[in-house]
């Protein structure tokens, strides 16, 4: 019998389409991820500007401490009401489309701010569409991007986007300070408008959806009885602690309350940027580690050590900056954001691939506590001229949380999830990027 000749040409370049294909993907995800890094550190420079705006605020227009903490409280909740939304949003419509509007909602309401005359168009400029603005770029828009472009390292890549937040949040705060003292309040409030016209184009290049993904329920809607389950109440309560302990008293207080002790506000804000520096190494670090421990322990972990740290801060704050102070801001730094991966790996093995939308409401309790904290702490420095009470009630708050870590179940395996049940291997059994066998998709 006579065999057909064999085509060596064809067979050898397989291998070679193949691993072109490879590269194509593995290079495409984090062209995505890069994209929407730039858009969380650009929003996040918004979210922290609200701290440096009090003192001026009260000194140029006459308004206030609790004035400015109502806007910065409408702020928070717009940012922690909007994210459960912008995640069902980016299912329907795309990632990019969410995340180009939502820079050019932020650049607008900058804009609108330099022309405030009222408390009430501070609440509305910047507390309604800052807020809404950076709340569709927030930690929902990490969890994703994560789920929709990632398999393995989960936990890690929701470190890193979650690291870039934390990069605008602090970072750039000396530069917002500086030019503050040097040109006014105006003069930042322009400068991070032009920051969001310019990484409007660049982001969106970099991000979009899979190709395997339609437009349309990419996510599917979190369970009808999400609300029932004790797990999310849990973690939506400690994650409001969370908010309350960090948003709330250190991005919101922690310049004015180092004024009151003689401190300059520039090196305030240089110690906050010192505490994001830190911040980032201890997020990736808790990526990592939710990758492989319990996060349940990761998170009481945080919380303890976290409540600690503020319950010390009254004694060391001073008008001069000291070693105890410093070794403060590394810990804090630390600890701050590093809850933000085991929140949500602890979301995805209760609720499988509606995590994202499920983590969005989470988020939403992150910032009615952030929000709350804002301006009770700004009430109680009205009225008895100091913070320390705020820091005292925000370490006690902690404690809570630590314990209220410990009792969320592990959850259950999921469609996306390994069938070990363990958060710590919840990880999709296929490629997202292949239609036939998404686990994006029920």
């Amino acid at each position: 019998m006579d065999r057909k000749p064999i085509d060596r040409t064809r067979i050898d370049r397989r291998p070679i389409a193949r691993t072109r294909v490879a590269r194509t993907r593995i290079d495409r995800k984090w062209i995505v991820a890069a994209g929407a890094a730039l858009a969380i550190v650009v929003a996040g420079a918004f979210s922290t500007l609200a701290g440096l705006l009090v003192g001026p605020l009260h000194e140029e227009l006459g308004w206030s401490r609790s004035a400015v903490g109502f806007g910065s409280l409408v702020n928070m909740v717009m940012y922690g009401a909007t994210a459960p939304f912008a995640a069902a949003l980016m299912g329907r419509i795309g990632m990019r489309r969410v995340a180009t509007g939502a820079l050019g909602l932020v650049g607008v309401g900058a804009l609108l701010a330099t022309t405030m005359t009222a408390p009430w168009q501070f609440a509305l400029y910047w507390g309604v569409l800052v807020g809404i603005g950076t709340g569709a770029t927030a930690t929902t828009f990490a969890a994703t991007v994560t789920e929709r472009w990632f398999v393995a390292r989960r936990g890690l890549v929701a470190g890193l986007l979650t690291a870039a937040s934390v990069v605008g949040q602090f970072v750039f705060l000396p530069l917002l300070s500086w030019v503050i003292d040097g040109w006014g309040w105006r003069a930042a409030a322009y400068g991070l408008a032009l920051a969001a016209a310019g990484a409007l184009p660049l982001v969106y290049a970099a991000v979009r959806d899979p190709r395997a993904a339609p437009r349309t329920r990419t996510i599917p809607p979190p369970p009808v009885n999400f609300l029932r389950s004790g797990a999310f109440w849990l973690l939506a309560g400690t994650f409001a602690v969370c908010g309350a302990s960090t948003n709330g008293v250190m991005w919101t207080h922690f310049a004015p309350a180092a004024h009151d002790h003689g401190m300059p506000t520039t090196v305030a804000a240089s110690l906050l940027s010192l505490i994001g520096i830190f911040n980032v190494a201890g997020t990736v670090a808790s990526g990592w580690a939710t990758d492989r421990m319990d996060p349940r322990r990761l998170l009481a972990t945080y919380y303890a050590l976290r409540g600690v740290s503020l319950l010390a801060l009254p004694l060391l704050l001073s008008a001069s900056v000291n070693p105890p102070l410093v070794a403060f801001t590394v810990a804090f730094g630390l600890l701050d954001v590093a809850t933000v991966p085991p929140t949500i790996a602890l979301a995805r093995a209760h609720f499988g691939s509606a995590a994202p939308v499920v983590f969005g409401w989470v988020s939403a309790a992150h910032q009615v506590g952030a929000g709350s904290v804002a301006y009770v702490g700004s009430a109680v420095r009205d009225v008895f001229g100091s913070y320390d009470m705020v820091w005292v009630g925000a370490g006690v708050l902690c404690a809570v949380a630590a314990l209220g870590a410990l009792v969320i179940g592990r959850g259950e395996p999921r469609a996306t999830s390994s069938s070990s049940g363990d958060p710590r291997r919840a990880v999709p059994t296929a490629d997202p990027q292949r239609p036939a066998s998404t686990g994006l998709q029920r």
